[in-house]
């Protein structure tokens, strides 16, 4: 049993459509997270030990953080295709693009969030939005998706960082081309609609 826990529009919504596009069996337990603005507050229910969201219980077997997690998911369920297997020739890339989407795209990020974009030793070991926005444009040239002709959970991480907060990657094409693919797909649309708990 695959059990996701939620908080509505935060990052697990982007597991939401990982599972879906997986047609994966799966139970979704909604928490409460603190907010930014100060509301809310974490869930004493969340196995999270941090108490924030994902976190996702598979057979009693917790895993959190968004890489770890899509990468548990796509080698769970091979069948899919949404994460190239060992020994596929593109398994390397889509590691490369997991890890650096948590260890780059995220920090740079909440780096310009902070106001700390221009700190030199924050630039030295992370870079900044210029050097990752060269890279996310490089790659989506010769797209379609950041492993080329195959989508995988690498681009559901950033394209859901594309819809929460577009102005975080490069403007124009070919990054607009892009989250429209994205936004488009089946289960993505699947996903969004268990987004909030139902009434």
């Amino acid at each position: 049993m695959l059990t996701l826990y939620h908080a509505t529009q935060s990052r697990s919504t982007r597991f939401l459509w990982l599972l879906e596009e997986l047609g994966a069996d799966y139970k979704i337990i909604y928490s409460s997270i603190t907010r930014q603005d100060g509301s809310s507050g974490p869930d004493d229910g969340n196995p999270h030990p941090d108490k924030k969201v994902p976190a996702l219980v598979h057979d009693g077997a917790l895993i959190t953080e968004s890489s770890a997690i899509a990468l548990y998911l796509t080698d769970l369920f091979p069948k899919a295709g949404i994460g190239p297997q060992v020994g596929d020739p593109q398994r390397g890339a889509y590691l490369s693009w997991l890890a650096y989407y948590s260890g780059v795209i995220e920090p740079v990020v909440n780096f310009q969030f902070a106001g700390l974009g221009d700190n030199a030793v924050l630039r030295r070991t992370f870079r900044g939005a210029a050097e990752m926005h060269e890279r996310l444009v490089t790659a989506l040239e010769k797209g379609p998706y950041l492993l080329g002709d195959k989508f995988s959970a690498a681009d559901i991480l950033l394209a859901s960082l594309g819809a929460f907060a577009r102005q975080t990657l490069p403007a124009g094409e070919p990054v607009d081309s892009y989250l429209n693919r994205c936004a488009d797909r089946p289960a993505r649309t699947a996903g969004l609609a268990k987004d909030a708990p139902p009434k």
